[in-house]
């Protein structure tokens, strides 16, 4: 089963390498896998488990076993012995339970932050995913526009030809066909870039690199809800992780304060095999008897400790600039989080204004190109007019994609600040309906 399984993600593995398209799903999928800030937190969160060990070992016996032979004269100052056996272990203390609960704590935070950096890498895949489609059919639309307006350029220059143009007009018209040229210049670097970031993130070659624009998703009206709701108060992981990190250095600091006055008890047991060859008998009175054992408990309290008190001070203080910290992040990000949520109806109605001014110029074409057809018996158009059409539709077609694109990202930056983008991204599949 596992060889069938590797044979299968290799399988997978290879029709992706060698330039299938990658559906927007993947793309995401593909980047969390590959990001190195994920695994850089999946390590942290593993680290934190450790410390969770770490803290709790401490109530069970370390064993240590040694041993040895050797030549003494004169009276010993300790009973030698062929070997040793000692065991210890913390039994109680209010300092460790403390360390121990910030421990756990540490392995929350880690773990909101593992959460948190996912997040980010989804949302980065999956706007430079939108982005790159964008930017390929923006930079398709300056391209055909490009052709129309050095069309439009060598009409003029026959009409100049032909006395119907002033030359101040051609120059005009030779203008914006390079500013229609560099802004396809633009648009081609732009999806470049996009295209060499997500290759990146997927961890495939740009050159074999190839999206499936019709695996795009719309977001729904749901996801991407809570215009009006308390959704600002929503905390994200980020969020989570930092007052989980917080918590830990408070129960530090409540530790340090613990240590004096508190009982702390511990257990010891001690196995020893007293040496046979180095006349211990001239000086102890064994009674024959070389294997010796103890086992008990103890029990102390700490009076005075001056470097635990400066500690706990240390650590309080600590603690005190965590929280002003965690308030002053919570405090940015509410704010950031209104203002997006403010900017979200506004980019939605630029959207949907774009698409209606896109929608106008694909009218208003059509009813050129039938007038120069003489196909409504309305005034005759020039040549001239219908490449102006054609223009003015292709830039509202480039404003429309430009509307849209932005209004999606900030779909989906609120879905993220709002605990919505995993559940959005769960219920994607690659039979999703392409956006339009």
């Amino acid at each position: 089963m596992r060889v069938a399984a590797l044979a299968g993600l290799l399988a997978s593995a290879g029709a992706v390498s060698c330039g299938a398209q990658v559906p927007f799903p993947e793309a995401i999928r593909l980047a969390v896998r590959n990001s190195p800030r994920v695994k850089a937190a999946e390590n942290d969160l593993a680290k934190a488990q450790a410390g969770v060990s770490v803290a709790s070992d401490m109530y069970i016996p370390s064993v240590n076993v040694g041993g040895g032979a050797g030549y003494s004269y004169g009276i010993m100052l300790t009973v030698p012995t062929v070997f040793t056996v000692n065991a210890q272990s913390l039994v109680f203390s209010m300092q460790q339970r403390q360390y121990v609960r910030a421990a756990h704590s540490d392995v929350r935070a880690a773990q909101f932050a593992l959460d948190e950096v996912k997040q980010q890498a989804e949302e980065d895949a999956a706007v430079t995913y939108l982005s790159l489609a964008t930017a390929q059919q923006t930079a398709q639309a300056l391209d055909e526009q490009y052709e129309v307006a050095m069309k439009l350029a060598a009409i003029m220059q026959d009409r100049l030809h032909a006395n119907l143009e002033s030359e101040l007009e051609v120059r005009k018209y030779q203008r914006g066909a390079l500013q229609i040229k560099l802004g396809k210049m633009q648009a081609e670097d732009n999806a470049d870039d996009l295209r060499a970031h997500l290759a990146e993130l997927t961890g495939i070659a740009p050159d074999e690199l190839k999206l499936a624009s019709q695996s795009i998703p719309l977001i729904s009206a749901a996801s991407a809800s809570g215009y009006g709701s308390n959704a600002t108060s929503v905390n994200t992981p980020g969020i989570e992780a930092a007052a989980a990190s917080d918590e830990a250095k408070e129960l530090r600091a409540k530790a340090d304060r613990e240590y004096t006055w508190r009982p702390q008890v511990s257990f010891g047991a001690n196995y020893g095999r007293v040496s046979p060859i180095e006349n211990v008998n001239q000086y102890y009175n064994l009674n024959g008897i070389y294997n010796v054992y103890s086992v008990g408990v103890a029990v102390q309290f700490p009076l005075l400790d001056l470097v635990r008190r400066d500690a706990a001070k240390e650590s309080r203080l600590d603690t005190e600039r965590s929280q002003m910290d965690l308030a002053s992040l919570r405090s940015d990000e509410i704010a950031g989080r209104r203002k997006l949520q403010r900017s979200l109806p506004e980019l939605a109605t630029k959207a949907e204004l774009a698409d209606v001014n896109y929608e106008i110029a694909q009218d208003e074409l059509g009813d050129v190109e039938a007038q120069s057809q003489h196909a409504t018996g309305g005034p005759m158009v020039t040549p001239k007019e219908v490449e102006n059409a054609h223009i003015e539709e292709r830039q509202k077609y480039v404003e429309m994609l430009d509307a849209k694109l932005q209004a999606r990202k900030a779909q989906i930056t609120w879905m993220r600040l709002t605990g919505r983008l995993d559940g959005w991204l769960t219920g994607l599949s690659e039979s999703a309906p392409a956006s339009r």
